[in-house]
């Protein structure tokens, strides 16, 4: 529970230093450097995606070395260092190089630390520690969020002040990691790990290919962002906004992944899927400012059922001694589909209308939901531990 507890302090850190500066972003690029919405599009895609190219490779290094911890360091210094660039960012060049710099260092630690959570949770007990890890990151962002509302308030347009800030808890955060301890890993010969996706469980494989599948219509939240302002919102309200998602995410995720750790993983994630297709609909067909508020609500609600679940369902039905692959190699498909999905929503956007992209990412929502209910029809009494089993 110890590593657990500092992990979650390591994302809270973290996540204050991030989400102080990710909702200001889409204004920040587009009314102070005047980049359009497929620009937008583009630099998310790009930094995501190439991101996502070293989750699984991360994942399988963290496997092979039995390193992780140390990776794990390297991927939040790098975090650190996209903060200095985007201070110096003068274009939406430098905000694509900030950006890029930021996710590749999401992309070192992501599998690493995940696997060191799965490591260090009882078999029994793993939606409880990813959905308290959740917890704990998400409310790091709403306290992110909040300080960025605060410094704004003076001044509306002094987002680099923001940025500045942002880089004090990012450096606690990557300070605190070395508390971290390595936890037992199962012994495997490291000259002969290797990784087969013939081998994997059938499940597993459709599974991966589905989150592929969905997340091409699953584009960047900075969208539903610009969204918000394309509405009228203003900076602060965008911010506000921000902040009623993070809140509900964090109060939900905990109670999800303890919930599917006793009735299964496979209700929580249709549920979670279906409210993801709903709350994209109500984005395309939003025209008052009012409903943003329930609508961002609902998402977070989205995040928390599914976010957290998904990494126990993982560390459940990897091989035990490839579990930081598997949870890289699904963190790399959902990050390699951004990239499509991020450049055809802003085309959507551009090209035809602000409801576009929103229609077609509640098309593949429901197309989720409906995959996940066959895909994982079986699995429910093998992935709910038996009673007593903690």
């Amino acid at each position: 529970m110890f590593n657990i507890i500092i992990l979650g302090i390591v994302s809270f850190l973290t996540d204050v230093s991030t989400e102080m500066v990710y909702p200001l972003l889409p204004i920040f690029l587009t009314a102070t450097l005047g980049a359009s919405p497929a620009i937008l599009g583009v630099i998310e895609g790009i930094a995501e995606s190439l991101a996502s190219l070293l989750k699984v490779l991360s994942g399988y290094w963290g496997d092979k070395t039995r390193r992780k911890k140390e990776i794990a360091i390297a991927g939040y210094a790098a975090s650190f260092l996209g903060k200095v660039f985007l201070i110096q960012a003068g274009s939406w060049n430098g905000v694509l190089l900030s950006r890029v710099i930021d996710r590749l260092g999401k992309g070192v630690r992501t599998a690493p630390r995940d696997a060191l959570i799965a490591e260090s949770a009882q078999a029994g007990a793993r939606g409880h520690a990813f959905g308290l890890h959740r917890a704990m990151d998400t409310f790091g962002a709403v306290i992110g969020v909040i300080i960025a509302y605060m410094l704004l308030l003076g001044n509306t347009s002094d987002f680099k002040q923001v940025f500045l800030i942002s880089m004090i808890p990012a450096l606690m955060g990557v300070s605190a990691l070395f508390l971290v301890r390595q936890p037992g890993e199962v012994q495997t010969d490291q000259e002969k790990l290797s990784f087969s996706w013939s081998a994997l469980d059938p499940k597993l494989k459709a599974f991966l290919i589905l989150t592929f599948i969905f997340n091409l219509g699953n584009s960047s939240n900075q969208f539903l962002l610009l969204r918000a302002s394309n509405l009228g919102a203003s900076t602060l309200s965008v911010v506000l906004f921000y902040l009623a998602f993070n809140v509900s995410y964090g109060i939900l995720a905990y109670p999800a992944g303890r919930i599917s750790d006793s009735i299964g993983r496979r209700g929580i994630l249709v549920i979670g899927y279906s409210l993801y297709a709903l709350v994209y609909l109500g984005f395309a067909l939003a025209a008052q400012q009012y409903l943003l508020w329930s609508l961002f609500i609902i998402y977070g609600f989205y995040i928390a059922l599914t976010e957290g679940v998904e990494k126990a369902l993982l560390a459940d039905i990897a091989p035990a001694h490839l579990r930081g692959t598997v949870i890289g190699l699904h963190a790399t498909l959902a990050g390699l589909a951004l990239l499509p999905a991020s450049l055809f929503a802003g085309l959507l956007w551009d090209f035809f209308s602000a409801s576009a992209p929103f229609y077609f990412g509640a098309s593949m929502g429901f197309l989720a939901a409906g995959g996940l209910l066959i895909i994982l029809k079986e699995r429910k009494n093998r992935d709910a531990p038996k009673k007593g089993g903690r």
